[in-house]
């Protein structure tokens, strides 16, 4: 389906009517487990980190069993598809990404799924802000001194791959920086694109903050900037992107809970009011502040959260066309 189709297609919201038997049906769910929780990353990454936080507090409040299943493959594509197409009865959910649901539908020529029309988004679990990364002996003290390198002589950045939210935060700053030389690498991943950079193949690197806390704590990495629009406060010597000069760099990789298109209302509804009390609960805070993963003060939830879906897409595609990234499969 091409990206001018998908915005263009139908909500899948949680606010959709069923008919009366799938309402009395649906009314005793969950009534057998388990309930899988599908992950499209592979053991260990930020999404299983937050599937499997997640798991034991969906199985305490729906009385049944909540697994957590890992579907990787093609970027997050190969998990996502999958969950697409299974039965909406409310006994698969999946943690849906920006990365897919956003980034790869703005670069892509082709989607095998509608990022929206085909799922029901009950809302928004946390966000992961974007650094920009160097070693520790890099010459490069500030974001400034980093693009005027750029400038006059090759930089170059790692990214997980082509397409994705990485990549894109690197080409929308050579463009308001006019850095013409700076180069994008792409890797499998973020872990190889980290190495070449503590390795000195590559001078800098976008990755999320969540796996990079420690390291930067330990004084093995500097961050230029991040992506959010006030300064951590675990780590309030980073500037933003925003008080560099660079307010187009201003966003996340947000993870939220969705599920197959025409998920019932009374689940959608069920779980869309899990989200805020799960996520309130203490060892979760506590878990997601140390990795600065953080959930919004205010939750993202049903209509509203599709919208920020849609209006994301639209940027970015915005974003795509400009730096001319376009991933053809």
């Amino acid at each position: 389906m091409k990206r001018r189709q998908l915005l263009s297609a139908g909500v899948a919201g949680v606010a959709g009517m069923a008919a009366p038997w799938v309402h009395a049906q649906s009314s005793a769910w969950p009534t057998r487990g388990p309930v899988r929780l599908i992950c499209q990353y592979p053991p260990g990454g930020l999404v299983d980190t937050i599937a499997r936080l997640m798991a034991p507090h969906l199985s305490q409040a729906l009385s049944q069993t909540v697994v957590v299943e890992n579907r990787a493959g093609a970027g997050g594509l190969v998990g996502t598809e999958y969950a697409s197409r299974l039965p909406a009865d409310g006994y698969s959910l999946l943690v849906s990404h920006a990365s897919v649901h956003v980034y790869a539908t703005a670069t892509r020529r082709s989607m095998p799924f509608d990022p929206v029309a085909d799922f029901t988004h009950m809302g928004m679990l946390v966000e992961a802000p974007m650094l920009l990364l160097v070693r520790a002996n890099s010459p490069y003290q500030t974001l400034a001194q980093y693009v005027n390198a750029a400038k006059t002589k090759v930089l170059r950045y790692g990214s997980s791959g082509i397409g994705s939210a990485n990549h894109l935060f690197g080409e929308l700053l050579k463009i308001d920086g006019n850095a013409t030389d700076h180069d994008h690498v792409p890797y499998q991943g973020s872990a190889p694109a980290m190495q070449d950079l503590m390795g000195g193949q590559i001078d800098g690197v976008f990755d999320p903050v969540t796996t990079n806390v420690a390291q930067l704590k330990a004084g093995s990495l500097r961050a230029l900037a991040v992506s959010t629009p006030q300064r951590l406060s675990a780590l309030p010597n980073i500037p933003t992107f925003a008080e560099q000069g660079f307010p187009s760099l201003t966003g996340s990789q947000w993870l939220g809970l969705s599920a197959p298109k025409n998920l019932p209302a009374p689940i959608a509804q069920r779980l869309t009011a899990l989200i805020p009390e799960i996520l309130s609960k203490p060892d979760i805070a506590s878990r997601l502040e140390d990795i600065q993963t953080l959930a919004r003060k205010t939750p993202v939830v049903g209509d509203d959260f599709v919208k920020l879906i849609q209006s994301q897409i639209t940027t970015w595609t915005a974003v795509a066309k400009r730096a001319k990234v376009e991933v053809i499969v």
